[in-house]
């Protein structure tokens, strides 16, 4: 099968990233096994930092896991499933929980499939879904209506996931007469203002340095926009009185984590969700104002269960671009120049349905 694989790190992102090749196609190991042809797979910042090497001293500490095939974010038709498989059969339409999860661990058990002891990542830990196929397993995938297409869909299993899952978790604290500030309006971010928006009758603001990524956010669900200037952080909290009950940062890196805890009030949240830089806060402001910095990852496989609940209702929908397999080293180096709006599909050719 055809696949795009990372043979070496390097934080320069080279224009040849990822190799396409042909290489052997998944097989059923585990009686909870599931084989999906992949009909689209998003493209997400985490991708870059893999490329970059951020995650090797986690996933692949010496150097034994190259080559390997990318893509977290994926969503298809079964095609072949494993001998203990009852929830879903060849044919059906699914997205797949970024996770393979054992559901025997306490985290699994509590319901924090993300935290699971013995859980595999495809496209981080093992090979992913930029490819035809993907080995996943029963606990990962959701049965979808067959009238939701894979490539309209994908990047709700990771980045919409992790939007939502911040959300969900910060709902208590935005009721009525409350602001909540997105940083950034790009792949993350346009999920959250919208799940904000369903989920909340909170004042949403939103900071991006695009003036039409701002311009969007309005139809996403915006409240107020900022534009990403000198004094931005300044100019929030003049509107918000003193600072946000939540922020949410989307970016995490290049200062946003840093205006993200300036514009946080007193006793408010800080969500941590994009990353790449580094949160350093002395530790006499948190006591002294008791605000909190709350980190994301992904969320949980009924996270996603209601997240495409509010898709099929019409309540969140993805600002996407699409691109064939060949073209995953363009719509990398789209990604890291800024030039990509909402999020980039990978759509293997062989994968109409």
């Amino acid at each position: 099968m055809k696949a795009a694989r990372l043979h070496r790190y390097d934080d320069s992102i080279p224009k040849d990233s990822l190799k396409v090749e042909e290489i052997d196609e998944p097989k059923i190991v585990e009686p909870l096994d599931v084989i999906v042809r992949v009909g689209a797979a998003g493209l997400c910042r985490t991708d870059i930092h893999i490329v970059e090497g951020q995650w090797a001293p986690i996933q692949d500490p010496n150097g034994t896991l190259l080559p390997y095939v990318l893509g977290h974010e994926n969503s298809g038709w079964v095609e072949e499933v494993g001998s203990a498989v009852t929830n879903v059969q060849p044919g059906d339409t699914v997205i797949c929980h970024p996770l393979m999860t054992c559901g025997l661990c306490h985290y699994c058990r509590a319901g924090r499939d993300m935290q699971c002891e013995n859980g595999a990542f495809p496209g981080i830990s093992q090979d992913g879904g930029f490819a035809q196929l993907l080995r996943t397993n029963a606990r990962s995938v959701v049965k979808l209506d067959p009238i939701l297409q894979p490539k309209d869909i994908a990047a709700l299993a990771d980045a919409g996931l992790t939007a939502h899952h911040a959300v969900r978790k910060a709902v208590p604290e935005l009721y009525a007469g409350t602001n909540a500030v997105v940083i950034g309006a790009g792949g993350l971010g346009h999920i959250g203002i919208q799940c904000l928006r369903a989920m909340t009758p909170t004042n949403i603001i939103v900071v991006d340095p695009s003036e039409e990524a701002l311009a969007l956010a309005k139809d996403w669900g915006a409240d107020e926009t900022v534009q990403v200037t000198e004094g931005y952080a300044d100019t929030v909290l003049e509107m918000t009185n003193g600072g946000a009950e939540v922020v949410f940062d989307y970016v995490g890196e290049r200062g946003a984590q840093d205006e993200a805890w300036k514009m946080t009030r007193p006793a408010g949240f800080h969500y941590a969700i994009g990353y790449g830089g580094k949160i350093e806060i002395p530790t006499i402001d948190i006591v002294s104002t008791e605000r909190s910095v709350i980190g994301n990852l992904v969320g949980t496989y009924n996270d996603l269960e209601e997240l495409m609940n509010l898709t099929a209702r019409g309540l969140v929908t993805l600002h996407t671009s699409t691109y064939p397999l060949d073209a995953v080293n363009d719509a990398i180096q789209d990604l890291n120049s800024g030039n990509l709006r909402g999020r980039g599909i990978l759509v293997p050719e062989d994968s109409a349905a």
